[in-house]
């Protein structure tokens, strides 16, 4: 197939190039895949305006979409790269994969720390070489103590961390692909969403009737009303849908009517076999009208619905009589209302037939109107909620559709994220903006309407350049490109292409908006217990340096063996971290503003509570130390010392919890694992310090029950002392 070649199609063929129009017979095609709107076009010959959106371009076909209804001829005009979906493929191959703020952060991090830790074993390699201390035993001290002090099991507690994170939130419905976008998201600061199916429950139901001159809300229909009930039964009547055990076969705004009758306890298929259908004109795109033939109340009875400018043409009576040019204007007014607030409309009429006859065209005329019906893809009943809880976290969502701006903006507005239309944008608006116009145009807009994957990808890329992190949703091919640009893409699991899914870091099984704000509230709880981790982490390594820094200074014997520091390296802090990073999520981080892009997780305050926690083990250590070394005893010395430093960072798990005071609290017992690792620890210290094969192993010296307390007692005095410098510095916020 090449370019000038002309191609016949009919429903369920797939369209095989892009091409224009040359003959058209009530064709309908779906073109989700490239425009995001489940619903399918109407083709026609007429011509449309240049550089109207795709959804708009009615004269045109495109490669990847298929027939639904009808049949037409094309010529093909783009085949290959040149056609949209190529064009979508070209945008997918150039956009790049972002690094999580995560990734960023501990790369930054591991490179400042390497540096300060290896500076501080270099100067005390320094002060034993001068005290005199031959120049491989200081080495060997130094080397010791620089792998005590760089936290190298960090790597592997983020992973598991992250990979219960992940556990956690398949449960709750998103599939996590890359394991670092489960923190990624608890640093978004903009979600921008798609409409249909993510923030819409992706289902036409009827939201209103108009019917005896007044708008009746779906969920106040009264059956006993006569000009309802038969509203309703002709819906249902003049309808070519079907809906067996929850499987829903038509026209979606058909569907609709029919599950409106079943949600009222009137039966369609029932109704359709008390009043079969005698003959019928089918819908055609030219006419806008369907037509069919039925047996009611001992009359024979055309029921007509379609469009509601083409059937006011055809109407010459309401039910109370003539119609009167006061009667068409209202019904004008009420269509225009139902228009501008997002609505479909479909008007019913009918006409009382003399006898059975095969309907015609000509019947189509001299009918009496019976009322209109609005439908609507309704929002998620979560969705709002989900808006709300993303605004008080700090998180703008944004809406990116495929669909009219009337439309969008309606269920924008009723979710939250519109609050006027000056916010609310089509595609063809930005088209002509360059780079730096956009980035000054996007805080303006929450609502993006007929746009194009070139659009989207724009978009996503404005808001990075301004240096914040962006989640985007997506189930189309054509929303691949900005799937791949955006720092977190998230792709729908029900309705998503595989190319979607591909490009996206997370699949949400239920297509669900309420879910990605879950997953940032689980990625900012899991960012929290890192951070908490990596706190208790220096914290207890700083103590350690402290300590050997004031007795190199002190010119007092070294506090600990080179085995003491692989012990408290191995046992001591692993599993403390680790039980910390599985710590119980708090609802409370939805309160707190996303993290600014390029913050470090080495903030003043936390470089500060490192020092000041260190600064208390440490002066608990060193106490032990002295305490041991009143007699000259070196080994007695270093034995108190190395107890109080492991008991110590055993306790201090449990203030690392919170950045503030706890310990009169249920969160305070509340991390089981964070109780079993503490109890593992201790009884594993005790072993070390009171069973001789491990004494002479780990080079300690028996305790007295006094000294044992001694260690213990200081050990624990840490928590009370940290857990009020927490009471005090809260108080002064």
């Amino acid at each position: 197939m090449t370019v000038g070649d002309e191609v016949i199609v009919e429903a369920g063929d797939l369209i095989p190039a892009d091409g224009k129009l040359l003959t058209v017979a009530s064709l309908k095609v779906d073109e989700s895949a490239l425009t995001g709107e489940s619903l399918s076009v109407e083709k026609s010959l007429d011509e449309v305006p240049e550089g109207a959106a795709l959804g708009d371009q009615t004269n045109r076909v495109f490669s990847g979409s298929f027939v639904t209804y009808g049949r037409a001829s094309f010529e093909v005009t783009e085949v290959g790269m040149s056609t949209e979906v190529g064009k979508i493929a070209g945008l997918l191959k150039n956009a790049s994969e972002k690094q999580t703020p995560l990734q960023k952060n501990l790369d930054d991090f591991g490179k400042k720390l390497s540096i300060t830790i290896l500076v501080f074993c270099g100067i005390l390699f320094a002060i034993s070489v001068i005290r005199g201390e031959s120049i491989v035993n200081a080495f060997l001290f130094a080397v010791a103590l620089a792998v005590a002090a760089i936290p190298e099991a960090l790597s592997s507690i983020v992973t598991i961390v992250l990979s219960f994170g992940t556990q956690k939130m398949a449960k709750e419905h998103a599939i996590i692909r890359k394991l670092q976008a489960v923190e990624g998201l608890g640093s978004v600061s903009i979600i921008c969403s798609d409409k249909t199916g993510t923030l819409t429950q992706n289902k036409m139901t009827v939201e209103n009737y108009y019917v005896n001159g007044e708008s009746v809300c779906s969920e106040e229909i009264d059956l006993k009303d006569p000009a309802q009930r038969e509203l309703l039964m002709f819906s249902m009547l003049c309808n070519d849908s079907t809906n067996h055990d929850g499987q829903e076969i038509g026209d979606p705004t058909e569907t609709a009517l029919i599950n409106l009758g079943s949600l009222l306890g009137e039966d369609y298929a029932q109704v359709r076999d008390e009043h079969p259908r005698l003959s019928e004109v089918p819908f055609d795109s030219d006419r806008k009208l369907m037509s069919t033939e039925h047996f009611i109340d001992g009359r024979y009875v055309m029921v007509v619905k379609g469009a509601v400018d083409v059937l006011l043409d055809r109407m010459s009576h309401i039910q109370d009589g003539k119609i009167t040019e006061e009667d068409r204007v209202r019904i004008e007014v009420q269509n225009k209302h139902f228009s501008e607030n997002g609505l479909r409309v479909l008007a019913f009429a009918f006409k009382t037939m003399e006898q059975e006859q095969g309907l015609t065209l000509n019947d189509e005329n001299d009918l009496t109107f019976l009322g209109l019906i609005s439908m609507m893809d309704p929002p998620r009943v979560e969705s709002k909620d989900a808006v709300a809880e993303c605004i008080k976290a700090g998180i703008k969502p944004i809406m990116i559709t495929g669909d009219h701006k009337v439309t969008a903006a309606a269920i924008a507005k009723r979710i939250g994220i519109l609050e006027n239309m000056s916010e609310a944008c089509e595609g063809a608006v930005i088209e002509d903006m360059t780079d730096e116009e956009l980035q000054d145009f996007v805080p303006q807009i929450s609502v993006y309407a007929r746009v194009s994957p070139e659009h989207k990808i724009r978009i996503v890329r404005a808001w990075q350049e301004k240096g914040i992190i962006v989640a985007m949703t997506g189930d189309g091919v054509n929303d691949a490109p900005a799937l791949k640009q955006s720092d977190i893409g998230v792709a729908m699991g029900i309705t998503g292409s595989e190319v979607a899914k591909d490009a996206a870091a997370m699949v949400l099984t239920d297509d669900n908006f309420a879910t990605i704000v879950k997953a940032v509230e689980n990625g900012r709880n899991i960012f929290q217990n890192i951070k908490n981790a990596i706190q208790f982490l220096l914290s207890g390594n700083f103590a350690a340096i402290l300590a050997v820094l004031y007795a190199s200074l002190a010119s007092l014997p070294v506090p600990f063996a080179p085995v003491h520091l692989l012990f408290i390296n191995l046992l001591t802090d692993s599993l403390p971290a680790i039980a910390l990073g599985l710590e119980p999520h708090n609802p409370e981080v939805m309160k707190e503003k996303p993290r600014a892009m390029g913050e470090s997780i080495l903030t003043k305050p936390f470089l500060t509570s490192i020092g000041v926690e260190g600064l208390c083990i440490g002066i608990m250590t060193m106490t032990a130390f002295m305490i041991g070394y009143r007699d000259g005893n070196a080994v007695l010395a270093s034995t108190m010392a190395f107890g109080t430093l492991c008991s110590s960072r055993l306790v201090h798990g449990f203030n690392c919890k919170a950045n503030k005071p706890i310990i009169f609290t249920k969160r305070f017992w509340n991390n089981t694992y964070l109780i079993g690792a503490f109890v593992l620890g201790w009884l594993l210290i005790t072993g070390v310090l009171m069973i001789p094969a491990l004494q002479e192993m780990f080079k300690v010296q028996t305790l007295t029950v006094a000294q044992l307390m001694t260690v213990y007692g200081l050990a624990l005095l840490n928590l009370p002392v940290i857990q009020l410098l927490k009471w005090i510095r809260t108080r002064k916020k």
